[in-house]
């Protein structure tokens, strides 16, 4: 049940998936997601991908969604649109690290992603 998180808050240093999330109401609506990165070192990046499901157990071939590969510490967001796929019952986000460069090449990350049912808003009407 929304709103949870997709990967609590941690840090990570290989790759790896965070817990199965029921969407209960939020299912075929627009999802927030919000990516946290509070610890990273040099040379390093995070690709994140959110996987769906109907029934918890087969999570296709592609993602729902994905971050942009991130670099640096930050908050970023994401819209999710699940109304074509009304089938998605479960969500389940996937990471992978990568390192480069000098000294140890094991990566660290400080990181979570949280996510909430984005609420509905009327328009403003004029007369």
């Amino acid at each position: 049940m929304l709103p949870s998180f997709l990967i609590p808050d941690s840090v990570v240093r290989e790759e790896g998936s965070g817990p199965i999330v029921e969407l209960g109401e939020a299912a075929g609506s627009v999802v927030i997601l919000t990516l946290g990165i509070r610890r990273i070192i040099e040379q390093e990046s995070l690709d994140v991908s959110i996987w769906g499901s109907a029934d918890g157990t087969d999570w296709g071939a592609k993602p729902v969604a994905t971050f942009s590969q991130k670099f640096y510490c930050g908050t970023y967001q994401l819209l999710v649109d699940l109304a074509a796929r009304p089938e998605v019952r479960h969500l389940r986000a996937q990471w992978k690290l990568a390192r480069w460069g000098r000294g140890e090449l094991k990566p660290l990350f400080g990181v979570y992603l949280a996510a909430r049912a984005a609420e509905a808003k009327p328009l403003a009407t004029t007369a």
